[in-house]
């Protein structure tokens, strides 16, 4: 029985130990298995079909909702007095993205247009594309602006044309003619005599030119050869940089796609991207953790000093020439439209920009952008884009249609443009990506614990045994002295 005792405890020792080395193995070992894992699964490879797919073509549930800035009061704008706006919206469109001429080239780089189109969901909008706004007329408004340093003779007979064809200034159209575009005989009389004045050729509208359209030609690292390139920008329409602005800092690409970034991010981390519609680099940072869904998260925001003035922010001097903190003047790229991109409703803007125009009210919760980001893959998890769209104004000498306007940046309309991770994408991701790495993390630990146990356990038979022969050797003892007292005591009888 000892025997076996002493043979159990051995083994479990044995199996103990091994069982531990395994376990500590496992925590040097696993974290590499795991990022090799997350490595191969990340990097843009046909051969993966889980990221190449959703990389290719985006299959989560992508939206655009769309908020108009509806003027109140254009007859009094017009004698100087303050715009009056109320929001009208969400008119929602749900928007596929697919990736097209996808093209791999040697050097790890690889090329691809991205094609966009929008439909329009009604249940989710609170009225029909249908519903009619007033908003400014770019067309007069923003030609009169850029017209301001033209000959008074030539500003005349713009002014007489926008009368010829009964151009105001300020538009009383449907959500759907202002979003996709409407006939209008003035584009046509100046694609007809003026060709390329207009940045369009057919019908004029805010979006007309993103349906059915690609951001160009994007070439971005695969990460094969270093995870770490993964998703960022090698050119734009074979661009290195862009010509827009001022700095070569302003005209840098940088970051990714805005759609994927590289693995293995810190709280020190930040999500830098190219942006063609905002026709500029931009960078959001670290604000908090999270978990949504069982999945962990950082969530990145964007930094006040995004549209900040140079003055306020001087790496942003080659954006200007600018105006208050918290709008961007986008003229250069925008055929030299007197066009801002901000926030909505101003927020993070000076607030006397809200001074200038009635029915603002800005929050960090309705208004502020961010992006959710599984930190060890790159993945976005929840995405939350939203810009705002501001025509500069102003009485412009010989250009009627202007009459009294006070100079003002009006908000137009705002979009936000939100994606997330949902139904068995974000089941298929949450096995792969997080519940299998933290198995693999937890088992290290349980096979150390189970070690420790075993080789515990043959500890304890061990000196269970020990006390075993101990009591034999002691009950042989007492038997032997009995054993003598019972002979001395026989022997005196005698």
């Amino acid at each position: 029985m000892a025997v076996s005792r002493t043979k159990l405890a051995v083994g479990l020792g044995i199996a103990g130990i091994l069982t531990a080395v395994f376990g500590v193995i496992l925590v040097f070992v696993g974290p590499i298995v795991i990022d090799d894992q997350i490595v191969k699964n990340v990097e843009i490879n046909p051969k993966n079909s889980l990221s190449y797919t959703m990389w290719k073509d985006i299959p989560v549930p992508f939206f655009m909702s769309v908020y108009f800035f509806n003027v109140l009061n254009p007859k009094e704008i017009l004698r100087g007095e303050k715009p009056m706006v109320e929001q009208r919206g969400p008119y929602v469109y749900r928007e596929y993205r697919q990736k097209d001429n996808i093209t791999f080239h040697p050097n790890n780089t690889v090329s691809y247009l991205e094609y966009r189109q929008y439909h329009f969901v009604r249940d989710m909008s609170v009225g029909d594309e249908s519903d009619v706004v007033v908003i400014p007329n770019m067309l007069v408004l923003g030609a009169a602006v850029m017209m301001e340093k033209m000959p008074l003779p030539v500003r005349l007979v713009m002014s007489a044309t926008f009368t010829t064809f009964n151009e105001n200034a300020f538009l009383n159209k449907s959500v759907g003619e202002l979003m996709w575009g409407y006939d209008s005989e003035l584009v046509d009389f100046l694609n007809k005599y003026l060709p390329g004045m207009l940045p369009t050729t057919g019908k004029f509208g805010l979006f007309s030119e993103f349906n059915n359209s690609n951001t160009g030609l994007f070439t971005v690292f695969t990460g094969q050869d270093d995870i770490r390139k993964v998703h960022k920008v090698d050119s734009w329409n074979g661009l290195k940089k862009v010509n827009y602005w001022r700095t070569e800092q302003c005209n840098m690409i940088n970051g990714t796609a805005g759609q994927m970034w590289p693995p293995f991010m810190t709280e020190e981390s930040t999500l830098p991207f190219y942006s063609p519609d905002a026709c500029r680099s931009m960078e959001l940072v670290y604000e908090r953790p999270g978990v949504t869904s069982g999945i962990p998260f950082f969530r990145f925001v964007a930094p006040k000093t995004l549209f900040a003035n140079g003055t306020d922010y001087p790496p942003n001097e080659g954006f200007c020439p600018c105006r208050q903190s918290g709008i961007m003047n986008v003229s250069s790229c925008r055929h030299d439209a007197p066009v801002f991109m901000s926030h909505p409703h101003f927020y993070n803007g000076d607030p006397v920009l809200r001074e200038f125009v009635l029915g603002l009210n800005p929050t960090e919760e309705q208004h502020g952008l961010f992006i959710d980001i599984h930190p060890e893959t790159g993945v976005p998890l929840n995405v939350s884009v939203k810009l705002q769209l501001n025509l500069y104004m102003k009485k412009v000498l010989g250009i009627s249609q202007t009459d009294s306007i006070s100079e003002v940046v009006m908000p137009m309309i705002w979009f936000e443009e939100k994606g997330y991770i949902d139904g068995p994408v974000r089941t298929t991701f949450y096995v792969n990506l997080v519940l299998l790495p933290t198995i693999m993390e937890v088992m290290q630990y349980v096979f150390i614990a189970l070690g420790l146990f075993l080789v515990l356990s043959a500890l304890f038979l061990k000196l269970r045994d020990k006390d075993t022969v101990k009591g034999t050797v002691s009950d042989t003892s007492v038997n032997e002295t009995h054993n003598e007292k019972f002979i001395v005591a026989a022997e005196a009888r005698l």
